[in-house]
């Protein structure tokens, strides 16, 4: 039963309404990552009722994450990222269902054990991971979105059956314009939040059936700069 007292914001917004709210609460999304895109991904999707996420991740909470991963403080160094994020998500909306597969993801572990998702939202750092989501959501048709930053930099790209793939575009495997894992490039917290909340919002657009999602499109935005585009690949 979806208490809608606590989505009153959330079912005021014309294109989602209270059917848009109950969507969210039927659906089943998957999070891979729970660095500084999942981690603020999952949390708005747990706070907006998505009924049941799943996040993955197999890091544990460093001192040097805590400039742009919000959800974990420095006790928390050494513990395992899936899990705490896991507890906050729960604490944060106890309503909703959070299952974590605290392993890192491969494309044999992907096949064998990913459930039966209405959304994938890509949020690792690395090109291997993206290839990972690409290949699966493709052969498994289940829409997804994908995204990287680096520095003041970010971008984000949505698919689903039929639109142009994430690898249609860079590459399997390959880095897209130049965005290096943070740990090799550096990232400004601000810019994995801007990427976040695009990503969330993209997965809310396609799960209530509101909205234009960047199916098709590939956004890219300069912090540094004040720079937004949005890039049609059809």
């Amino acid at each position: 039963m979806v208490d809608f007292s606590r989505y009153s914001r959330l079912e005021a917004v014309k294109e989602i309404g209270r059917q848009g709210v109950e969507k969210l609460a039927g659906s089943k999304v998957l999070v891979i990552g729970a660095g500084a895109l999942g981690s603020l991904c999952a949390m708005y999707l747990a706070a907006s009722g998505v009924g049941e996420i799943t996040v993955a991740d197999f890091d544990t909470v460093d001192l040097s994450n805590l400039q742009r991963q919000l959800f974990f403080t420095e006790e928390l160094a050494g513990k395992s990222k899936v899990l705490e994020l896991a507890e906050r998500m729960r604490s944060l909306n106890s309503d909703i269902v959070v299952h974590s597969i605290n392993s890192l993801i491969r494309r044999d572990y992907a096949e064998t054990h990913f459930g039966d998702f209405d959304f994938i939202v890509d949020g690792s750092d690395n090109p291997s991971t993206k290839a990972i989501v690409d290949e699966y959501c493709f052969r498994s048709d289940v829409p997804c979105v994908i995204a990287g930053v680096s520095g003041f930099k970010g971008q984000v790209m949505s698919w689903k059956p039929g639109c142009v793939r994430f690898s249609s575009i860079f590459g399997d495997g390959a880095v897209c314009s130049g965005v290096l894992p943070c740990g090799i490039a550096g990232v400004v917290g601000p810019t994995a939040g801007v990427v976040a909340s695009v990503q969330a919002a993209e997965c809310i657009k396609y799960l209530t059936d509101s909205g234009d999602c960047l199916f098709n499109k590939v956004m890219f935005f300069n912090l540094a700069s004040c720079e937004f585009r949005v890039l049609d690949i059809d």
